[in-house]
């Protein structure tokens, strides 16, 4: 029986399987004490031993934890960030690892024993977690449809944009123009960078005090610099 050597078609392609296998398997490693602060530490793939003794110097001389989920003897969860929002501590934290050399860090965050957090944390950026596993940073959120804004003057009232009757106008002469209607997104984004706080319609705009146009805006005085 005659065997021959794989092409260097299949030899491409496998390499390239390898390398897309690589970019999606996620593993999360845990460091740490169960009983104060866990830091976990998503990576694509296996931490080499040098890494490892990278890490734990990092992390305060704190051990790896060699589990793939943890729970909690002395409180009934875990404090930590919302799977969906990467905080910038975790920016920050994975920059230091690729200054120190350490390459396939994905995401590290904290997460606090809830006998140290004692209950007091902001919900809107932190939750619990009744055990730490490798699915914590999964998001199992889909993305809503796209909107067909039928009523741009309803949308405005219903979603709060504070557009004015030119603006909401002016959306609808655009929809016209293109010849479909606007979408959610265009509304909404519209709305924000065409506000106060991105415009400065307002404040950058002409003023008048007992009928007579002050020659500078509101703006520009008070970019003025005070007399010593």
């Amino acid at each position: 029986m005659v065997t021959f050597a794989p092409s260097f078609t299949e030899a491409l392609a496998k390499v390239k399987l390898l390398k897309i296998n690589k970019h999606f398997i996620r593993m999360i490693h845990f460091f740490g004490n169960l009983e104060n602060t866990v830091f976990a530490v998503q990576t694509h793939g296996n931490i080499s031993e040098e890494n490892t003794k990278k890490l734990e110097w990092l992390f305060g001389n704190q051990p790896q934890i060699n589990q793939s989920a943890l729970s909690t003897n002395t409180a009934d969860f875990f404090v930590g960030p919302r799977a969906a929002m990467v905080t910038p501590w975790s920016t920050n934290a994975v920059e230091i690892t690729q200054n120190m050399g350490i390459a396939e860090i994905i995401r590290i965050e904290e997460f606090h024993n809830s006998t140290v957090e004692k209950g007091t944390f902001d919900p809107m950026l932190s939750q619990k977690f009744p055990k730490l596993d490798q699915l914590i940073f999964d998001v199992h959120i889909l993305p809503e449809p796209i909107l067909q804004i039928e009523n741009i003057s309803e949308y405005n009232r219903k979603e709060g944009l504070s557009l004015n009757s030119e603006e909401v106008e002016y959306l609808e002469d655009l929809s016209k123009k293109l010849g479909r209607k606007l979408t959610d997104s265009e509304v909404f984004g519209f709305s924000q960078v065409n506000s106060e706080h991105c415009r400065h319609k307002i404040f950058n705009g002409t003023f008048e005090i007992d009928g007579h146009e002050m020659p500078t805006s509101l703006s520009s005085n008070s970019s003025k610099k005070l007399p010593k």
